[in-house]
């Protein structure tokens, strides 16, 4: 029953954005192309990516059908100040969301129609802009919330059915000690901040990627939860929702992972559960109980 109650607040955190799925049910970008790096996951330097990149060659299609917003091609005279998305353009599908694909090549972006059409090439997968490899990024953005939506919400499955893994979780107290919550089995009474370290193997090549939810639950009832269907920006920070929008440094905790935020113990026993799940419905689940004294 605890995780039924989970999934429904989950549910109600996720409504939002799965209305948008049904209207906009957009295609990915490339069907060849080896997702590498996805949305939500920390960038290496504690903020979260905003979109997705992808490893490979080949062209690189527009996800639904709409208006040519904006291209910068390498070769235009106009664009040689250096960009960290290289080649890159920008379309608008109406009701304020915008697709962004950069790092392409081959100056089709100064070419395209007013109107481009749903699986429209757009480009070809490049290492224009600060890439060392071979690909693309892909980005959504809704400017009438002023966030980045996550890609996954509005796709279709990938088609994956390996669960996330979880590879830490971790208390912390007020003094700033750190317990691994597989190593202990007695607590002290009082507040303990629990951080989850996870990642989700979902695509060929074995790159870790973020998962899509993180939810904590002590003795049954719901007590943190990180959710990655958008990031916002609002006041020149980014928000990410954690039982309410919080700053992303309240959440990017690097090596420990995501900061769920803090947990009451008290005297008796303690069952702490962890549940990651992945943006094809994919769950794990970590179970670590407590005696507190």
């Amino acid at each position: 029953m605890g995780w039924l109650r989970i999934m429904a607040r989950g549910a109600a955190v996720m409504s939002i954005m799965m209305c948008a799925a049904t209207v906009w049910a957009m295609d990915r970008p490339s069907p060849e192309a080896v997702l590498i790096g996805n949305f939500g996951m920390d960038s290496g330097s504690g903020d979260p990516r905003v979109g997705d990149v992808y490893a490979g060659g080949g062209a690189v299609r527009a996800v639904e059908t709409g208006e040519a917003l904006f291209s910068r091609s390498v070769s235009d005279r106009a664009s040689r100040l250096p960009s960290p998305l290289g080649e890159w353009t920008a379309i608008d599908h109406g009701d304020g969301l915008v697709s962004l694909y950069g790092r392409l090549e081959g100056g089709r972006t100064s070419r395209l129609p007013p109107v481009v059409e749903k699986g429209a090439i757009v480009g070809s997968a490049g290492a224009t802009g600060w890439s060392e490899v071979e690909g693309f990024y892909y980005s959504l953005f809704d400017r009438k919330e002023r966030r980045w939506v996550n890609p996954a919400v509005i796709e279709g499955p990938r088609n994956d059915r390996r669960a996330p893994v979880i590879q830490s979780v971790t208390l912390r107290d007020a003094q700033g000690r750190v317990i691994d919550a597989s190593q202990a089995k007695g607590l002290l009474q009082g507040r303990r901040t629990v951080f989850v370290a996870t990642a989700d193997y979902a695509e060929i090549g074995e790159a870790s990627l973020a998962p899509f939810r993180v939810v904590c639950s002590l003795n049954g009832r719901e007590v943190g939860a990180v959710a990655l269907e958008a990031l916002s920006a609002r006041d020149g920070r980014m928000w990410i929702y954690r039982n309410g929008l919080v700053p992303v440094e309240q959440v990017y905790a690097g090596a420990l992972g995501f900061e769920l935020g803090e947990v009451v113990f008290i005297r008796g026993q303690a069952d702490l559960e962890i549940l990651v799940q992945d943006s094809d419905g994919n769950v794990q689940r970590a179970e670590h109980h407590f005696i507190v004294e």
